[in-house]
């Protein structure tokens, strides 16, 4: 049997490590894994038109699958396009691996044609980045990276040279066992006993919940019920905590709608369930808080905190709610279901009114039959900007559904790239990218690879002809809109033209129609829908800094606009107020 070489020997170990797909584009330094990839029948070469697409797909497969996904770009040029995505991956706390290959050993730092230090470059957006420079670091150099990747949550970074890749293998390599997933983490004694202390002396708590409550809905269920605390939730917590909830006040943050503002102000003790939530000006400064996180870097470095609580959502949960002395006066909770029913009512509304009528159409009304016609179970992915606004206020949650953006490094043109990494987990299972003009057109080239690989994810185009979110920051400014308008083409027959299915959709009588067709073609589909630029309506209070890096300085106002079926949840809520 012939002798391995370390590029076969790292393809080996990404398969042993789970890994299923390598996503990248193809490149001379890259040809030794790549080829170990072509002779490998566990893992697949998924072969994108731009990196940057790669680490969005890689990222949000990561995210979906909950499990270590890789991408790969070639020397120089090829590897930085990845750093977008990476960044993207890292701060989504998605477990990736990253081969940025590198150039020929013996030219390093001699200036050589397409060098870079990719072992420099990704060391922000990654928990661990190095060189392989000799056969003899495999495999525990990339066992370590995997493991970096693995248990804490995040990017791994490994730089290889193409000339180090083809050499031979060790003859006897170190091969560890792999950590391929996290364990949980409970808080001490001592914790849970001054967090029981904080509770059970407060009148009023309220519960604010992020992307650290999944896997725990039950639990914040029973918690809730319990102290009859109103439950609010950040843009990342939406999909894992709103469904099946009686205690919803809604979200917080420039996107946010309902109560929870209210509610996290007005009571004696909040308490941050699993939630990086950056805008601490939406957070208050004069009651009690006390934040439980698996991160303990992430501990009070938005508030400050009474008491710090390190550990998973859900077993702190489980040891804290069997403790805590149940709360028998609910009207601090009444009174903020109450308010926030009162909130959507006054802004549903804006979707409702003449939509059947509106031309250019209303984007809310997109977003609302969007909702409405996809699968129980779909995934969504949102472009950054707008579409992030009519995700957070019409995609309805149930548990079973995934909506994954861009929400935290908030980058441009994500949704079609995570699309495809969310498609390839499952063929069958219906994924919607929620993209817009804008964002879809910057790497509009990866609608080919929808093509190539006849992935059925169906693009959902809110086509305004602008950057709508940059427009709205210009407005608040007292700026003129400037730079943010788009020549586009028809984006339908553009998708006709690659050999996907393609519609284009300028009365809002023909959406329900055109959509129900997309969604029920088989393969790739794009619906262009021409909707209103004018669309978001503001508040009159305002300010340049409450939108800009969507922060909110000095004020509770949000964007105005519709909340799609939300009102419904909140109406149904109202009855477990007790009537006098």
């Amino acid at each position: 049997m012939a002798k391995q070489n370390v590029a076969e020997q790292f393809v080996d170990i990404l398969v042993r490590a789970g890994v299923k797909r390598l996503y990248g584009v193809v490149g001379d330094s890259l040809n030794p894994v790549v080829d170990a990839v072509r002779r490998t029948p566990a893992i697949d070469w998924v072969h994108v038109r731009h990196e940057e697409t790669a680490a969005f797909a890689a990222g949000a497969e990561a995210q979906i699958t909950g499990k270590l996904t890789a991408c790969a770009g070639s020397c120089g040029p090829g590897n930085l396009h990845l750093i977008n995505g990476l960044y993207d991956a890292h701060r989504s706390m998605a477990p990736v691996l990253a081969l940025a290959s590198q150039i020929p050993s013996s030219e390093i730092g001699l200036g050589y044609f397409q060098e870079t230090h990719p072992d420099r470059l990704f060391t922000e957006c990654s928990h661990y980045c190095e060189l392989i420079s000799s056969p003899q670091q495999m495999p525990r150099l990339l066992q370590t990276a995997i493991q970096h990747a693995v248990g804490q949550s995040g990017v791994s970074v490994v730089s290889l040279p193409g000339d180090i890749a083809s050499e031979p293998a060790p003859d006897k390599p170190i091969e560890t066992a792999l950590v391929t997933s996290r364990p949980t983490v409970r808080p001490g004694d001592a914790e849970i006993d001054q967090l029981v202390d904080l509770i059970d002396r407060a009148e009023k708590v309220t519960l604010f919940c992020g992307s650290g409550t999944a896997g725990a809905h039950a639990e914040v269920m029973e918690f809730a019920e319990k102290i009859k605390s109103p439950v609010g939730h950040a843009l990342r917590g939406k999909e894992w905590i709103q469904y099946d909830n009686k205690f919803d006040v809604g979200m917080s943050g420039l996107l946010g709608y309902g109560a929870a503002y209210e509610a996290t102000h007005e009571c004696d003790l909040l308490i941050l369930l699993g939630t990086d939530f950056p805008y601490n000006a939406f957070l208050p400064d004069d009651v009690k808080i006390a934040q439980v996180d698996v991160r303990p870097e992430r501990l009070g470095r938005r508030s400050k905190l009474d008491l710090a609580v390190w550990g998973d959502v859900r077993e702190t949960l489980r040891c804290l709610t069997p403790r805590v002395k149940p709360k028998e006066n609910r009207r601090f909770l009444d009174k903020m279901l109450k308010k926030h029913a009162d909130a959507l009512e006054g802004v549903v509304k804006a979707y409702t009114r003449k939509v059947e009528k509106h031309v250019p159409i209303h984007p809310e009304y997109v977003a609302s039959v969007v909702d409405e016609l996809a699968d129980e179970d779909a995934v969504f992915t949102v472009d950054t900007g707008m579409c992030n606004v009519w995700a957070a206020r019409y995609i309805t949650p149930n548990g079973r559904r995934r909506v994954i953006g861009s929400f935290s490094h908030g980058s441009m043109a994500n949704a079609l790239p995570m699309a495809i990494g969310a498609q390839f987990t499952d063929r069958e299972r219906q994924v919607v990218s929620m993209s817009g003009d804008g964002g879809f057109s910057m790497l509009m080239g990866d609608f080919l690879t929808l093509v190539q690989y006849d992935l059925p994810v169906k693009v959902v185009l809110f086509n305004n002809s602008s950057l709508g979110m940059v427009e709205l920051e210009m407005l608040v400014a007292g700026l003129p809109s400037y730079g943010t308008a788009n020549k586009n083409p028809d984006f339908a027959a553009v998708a006709r033209a690659c050999g996907a299915y393609g519609v284009r959709v300028e009365n809002p009588r023909d959406l329900p129609g055109a959509l129900k067709a997309a969604f029920k073609h088989k393969g790739p589909a794009l619906v262009d829908i021409v909707t209103d630029p004018n669309a978001l309506s503001i508040p009159p209070k305002i300010s340049a800094e409450m939108v800009t890096g969507f922060a909110l300085s000095a004020s509770k106002i949000v964007l105005d606009g519709g909340v799609g079926r939300m009102l419904t949840m909140a109406r149904s809520n109202l009855r477990n107020v007790p009537r006098p």
